[in-house]
């Protein structure tokens, strides 16, 4: 026989207090991107295997966790290769930067792409930086369309 008293509001609205003082406590979700460590990537298309280092930013954090990808990587115009992601980066830290260089790698917000440059370009508005290939942009002269693998390199 259960001889239970019932609740009263009081004990009700205690109880509820107490739990929402408590600590709660939940495994860590964050990454080894978000926590400053360098975020180092490994490229591999037509027989091409080269690294970029990232720059600690948004858009290059969102990147880092959507790896690995298998994309394709194509010329566009005369200085730069892009792959389309497949869903688009935030596009935080969009703002101006200077010292473009060959061998950047960044993303175009508008279109949702990657772009990596083999020759010289200027920054244009939706132009995040990314980073950096690490030996330069000698493999992306291999002109053409072909599978790109990208990894975390550890």
């Amino acid at each position: 026989m259960n001889q239970s008293a019932p609740i009263s509001r009081r004990r009700l609205l205690a109880t509820s207090a107490a739990g929402l003082a408590m600590p709660i406590f939940l495994p860590s979700t964050r990454t080894q991107a978000q926590e400053g460590a360098i975020m180092r990537l490994k490229l591999t298309f037509a027989d091409q295997q080269f690294t970029a280092t990232l720059e600690d930013n948004a858009a290059a954090r969102e990147l880092f966790a959507m790896l690995p990808l298998d994309l394709i990587i194509d010329d566009y115009s005369t200085n730069e290769k892009i792959a389309y992601l497949p869903r688009k980066l935030s596009d935080d830290g969009s703002t101006r930067f200077e010292n473009e260089a060959i061998g950047d790698l960044c993303y175009y917000a508008p279109w949702g792409n990657l772009a990596m440059f083999h020759g010289p370009y200027r920054w244009s508005r939706g132009l995040v930086r990314l980073g950096r290939l690490d030996q330069g942009a000698k493999p992306l002269l291999v002109r053409g369309e072909f599978p790109l693998r990208i990894e975390a390199l550890t």
